[in-house]
């Protein structure tokens, strides 16, 4: 076996919390069960790496087996990388029936036409997604097996997922290469990032709203003192339920999608009297605002409920995930189209 791929494979066992390896290397199924149950999870992750190394030469692991492996790894804990959303669009209505040996054909002969050096793998999933695994190279180095770029795509869907390297400048290629795969003739970034993919599945895929589970809190009973108003009392129950009605009619009742941050980009000019000449020269003031939280869509949900802000809060926050995005430029309205607060 190759020692690259033998340090491949090694560093991705490593990655793996120690719980997890045997189910990881399951799921790979390129050692025997026999070779699993020899492996001793009571050893130190580095005995234990090697160790899966060692079972691996016995089989001839080659890089195709290694980058498997690391699609597996990626597809598991796909929260530690970052994603973007792309979305592909047709000239017309035509639909293609999609055929995977042929998507795959046609991607591998794009993109190498246009960079030798690159290796390309493929691993489709039981729910129609795609994931595809780029390693770069230059024209005079080999792929850099550490620095990958990952695709996925759901067939039969305009929506293509994009995690990609340090080497952003292959990014055109790769797109191009989707584009010509699919049948489909343009491809343009959606403003939707996140390291939740499944959230940013439940966006696009319109799944967020649905199956939603209720979760009441406990209404705290308070029995009220002879030195409180009544009607004081009635107008906080009152206040308290229009919050809740208006918050379920933005939010719904369930969990919302998980997004990390939106970010807006505030563009307009200095409006004064034009008798007073305030300013030397007419340039647009430019302000940058991001909101960030673990879990910024329930933590905007919980702001009213809490006293933190007024019901129903600015559309430019409740409107992230029917707009399908969290990167917002917001300019002057005869910059704009009509009826719009936002640039396209």
């Amino acid at each position: 076996m190759d020692e690259v791929v033998a340090e491949y494979i090694r560093r991705t066992v490593l990655k793996i919390p120690r719980d997890e390896i045997l189910a990881v290397l399951r799921q790979w199924g390129f050692l025997s069960d026999t070779q699993l149950g020899a492996i001793n999870l009571r050893q130190t992750k580095e005995s234990i790496s090697r160790e899966v190394v060692r079972l691996c030469e016995e089989n001839s692991a080659d890089l195709k087996q290694a980058a498997i492996l690391d699609i597996i790894y990626n597809n598991i804990y796909s929260n530690k990388r970052m994603w973007s959303v792309y979305q592909m669009k047709k000239t017309g209505e035509e639909t293609d029936l999609f055929d995977f040996s042929n998507f795959k054909k046609k991607f591998k002969r794009r993109l190498q036409s246009a960079l030798k050096n690159v290796t390309i793998n493929f691993r489709e999933y039981e729910d129609n997604a795609i994931w595809i695994r780029i390693a770069w190279g230059t024209p005079y180095t080999k792929p850099n097996q550490y620095k990958t770029s990952y695709v996925v795509y759901h067939s039969q869907t305009p929506y293509v997922f994009i995690s990609v390297s340090v080497l952003k400048s292959n990014l055109p290629l790769l797109c191009q290469a989707l584009v010509v795969a699919s049948n489909y003739h343009d491809i343009r970034e959606m403003e939707l990032r996140s390291h939740c993919l499944n959230s940013l599945k439940d966006i696009v895929f319109k799944r967020y709203s649905q199956n939603f589970q209720t979760h009441r809190r406990k209404q705290q009973t308070n029995v009220p003192t002879e030195n409180v108003d009544i009607r004081i009392i009635q107008e906080d129950k009152s206040e308290k339920e229009r919050i809740q009605r208006v918050n379920k009619e933005v939010f719904g009742d369930g969990p919302q999608p998980k997004l990390e941050f939106a970010q807006y980009k505030l563009e307009t000019m200095f409006k004064s009297d034009p008798n007073m000449d305030v300013l030397e020269r007419r340039e647009p003031f430019r302000c940058l605002v991001k909101f960030s939280s673990p879990d910024l869509l329930e933590s905007l949900k919980s702001l009213a409920p809490a006293g933190m802000a007024d019901a129903p809060l600015s559309p430019l926050l409740t409107c992230i995930p029917q707009k399908a995005r969290n990167y917002f430029k917001i300019r002057d309205r005869k910059d704009v189209l009509p009826g719009s607060f936002v640039s396209p």
